[in-house]
């Protein structure tokens, strides 16, 4: 297929330029603006598909407002395969294992299946990190506000930092701008719920922990394995830079072709979630009775659903002190728990058992989750929330409940889990085709700085395959465990450690900037996202919407 790469090509007078040296076929803008186009309509059909089937008619500014927020998060996908998957291709460009043409098509291909082969686990992790206010209200004016605000911050540093050539992180830039919206959002009810309102922290401490791990692991990891190399394998065309535009050995090739695989698939497979995760949060807020809950769930499922929630509710019920509370107050008990983080009390459990209670009552009475009607779906999907996310909290000390409980709860928990966070098909296709598009337009840049810039002297075979090795490695277990990982630190800094293991220097311009992306990004995402959360709802108050 003629390249998708749609960079202008480097002057032949600059390093590495006929790596780069290629034109790009007019059939291939065809190509690719047929998919771009494509995939955008197949988004717009599948919601007025899913919206009618369930009786919900979008009025036309309705529709309007949520088609330029899903452009806006698939752009941002967009941005984040050809920010981050320059990493992936990277190492088997300046191994001569892949022309570069070829290259950003395969592991463009690669993004794809590793989104549509996701487990979905990773998409709701960042979602929790949101003020437990604005989920519950993610359809009000300040839930888009939050929405707009984090998705256009990330899209503008992701844009910065790829502009200078530097590979920041989408996952640290997402992650900053959640945690900038719900810091805001603290500030600004501050007054009003005692500060309450914002960041889920120990949640945030979670995902934080594995931003500062992230190089740590790819430096050491790929330092310890080269060296392993080294010592075992006695190839020493390996560990040798390659001569000009000479292909490696077949199975020297084979094995780079393969890392780099590896990675472009697990970075589809994490990285897209985190698109797949606000897209849901959009499609809830805009279309609730298509979107709130999952109606795919079969009739037959209810059954289940009624008999552990039963089990669950029993066990609530015996650490509630025997106190009795009606469900409307029992939401506003569990709002209050989940803001300051505290459930271990009588009076959350009591607020467990009454809402519990009432809510497997309703769906019982509706039959399944496709009967809800449409002016009772936010209430279900909301109660189901509320109710998942505080025993998921209250459950983090089993030792406080007995194994037949726990396994109930548990129970109990995945059939919560079941109704209300899914990804339709449609949006693991289009999030899948954003990915993978992106990664065929404007890598160029960071290929050349994770190639030329990090390490002293060229990159070897044993380099490239040990970086992208454990790059793999580690997001495919993490993405196993629900966890959002950086593709771009673990990649960038395992380069870095190889480097070090094949006895190069590092490049000490190339490392300090690095470094100042990785510490500026947090504090840069979360000032610009907070500051348009801040100014989009002063437009929402000065023009009197909600």
């Amino acid at each position: 297929m003629a390249s998708l790469a749609l960079d202008q090509a480097p002057t032949a007078d600059k390093p590495g330029a006929s790596r780069f040296d290629y034109k790009t076929h007019p059939l291939a803008w065809l190509a690719f603006a047929g998919l771009l186009f494509g995939g955008l309509a197949y988004a717009g059909f599948s919601v007025l598909t899913d919206t009618r089937g369930v009786g919900e008619e979008l009025a036309l500014g309705v529709f309007a407002f949520l088609a330029l927020a899903l452009v806006i998060a698939l752009g941002f996908e967009f941005v984040n395969g050809f920010h981050d998957t320059a990493n992936a291709v990277a190492t088997v460009i300046y191994t001569n294992s892949m022309p570069a043409h070829f290259a950003v098509v395969w592991s463009g291909f690669f993004n794809f299946l590793g989104v549509m082969f996701s487990s979905g686990a990773v998409a709701y992790s960042i979602i929790t990190l949101l003020p437990v206010d604005l989920i519950l209200n993610v359809g009000s004016a300040a839930g888009f506000a939050m929405i707009f605000a984090l998705l256009l911050a990330a899209v503008l540093w992701n844009l910065g930092t790829w502009y200078v050539g530097l590979p920041n992180s989408s996952s640290h830039t997402l992650i900053g701008s959640v945690l900038g919206v719900g810091f805001a959002n603290q500030l600004i009810a501050a007054g009003s719920r005692g500060g309450t309102a914002g960041v889920d922290w120990s949640q945030a401490q979670k995902v934080l922990t594995g931003l500062w791990m992230a190089p740590l692991i790819g430096f050491f990891a790929a330092l310890l394995l080269l060296l392993v190399m080294r010592a075992v394998i006695r190839r020493p065309e390996l560990f040798r830079a390659p001569e000009g535009d000479k292909a490696p050995p077949r199975g020297v090739r084979a094995l780079l072709i393969f890392t780099c695989t590896a990675v472009s698939f697990s970075h589809g497979s994490n990285d897209g979630q985190k698109g797949m995760g606000l897209i849901m949060l959009i499609l809830i807020g805009c279309a609730p009775t298509a979107y709130a809950l999952n109606r795919t769930l079969p009739t037959s499922a209810t059954p289940a659903f009624v008999q552990t929630a039963n089990v669950a509710t029993a066990a609530f019920e015996a650490r509630s002190g025997g106190a009795a509370m009606a469900p409307e107050q029992a939401r506003a008990t569990l709002t209050t728990a989940l803001q300051q983080r505290k459930v271990d009390s009588p009076q959350v459990y009591a607020a467990l058992d009454s809402l519990s209670t009432d809510l497997t009552a309703r769906v019982a009475s509706y039959g399944s989750l496709s009967k809800v009607p449409a002016e009772a779906t936010p209430n279900v999907r909301n109660d189901m929330y509320l109710v998942l996310d505080t025993t998921k909290l209250a459950t983090k000390k089993p030792e406080g409940f007995r194994e037949d409980e726990l396994k109930a709860i548990k129970a109990y928990q995945a059939n919560l889990e079941a109704g209300t966070r899914f990804i339709p098909l449609w949006v693991k296709v289009v999030v899948a085709i954003a990915l993978g598009l992106g990664t065929m337009i404007g890598w160029k840049r960071i290929v050349i700085t994770v190639g030329e810039r990090i390490g002293k002297q060229h990159m070897t075979y044993g380099m490239g395959a040990t970086a992208e090795l454990v790059a793999a490695v580690t997001i495919l277990s993490a993405d196993r465990f629900g966890l959002p990982v950086s593709t771009t630190h673990i990649l960038s800094s395992g380069v870095a450690g190889a480097s070090v293991a094949n006895g190069q220097g590092l490049q000490g311009r190339t490392i300090a900037q690095l470094a100042a992306a990785w510490l500026l990004t947090l504090p840069a995402a979360m000032a610009l996202s907070g500051g348009l959360y801040w100014l989009m709802l002063a437009v929402v108050k000065a023009y009197g919407l909600s």
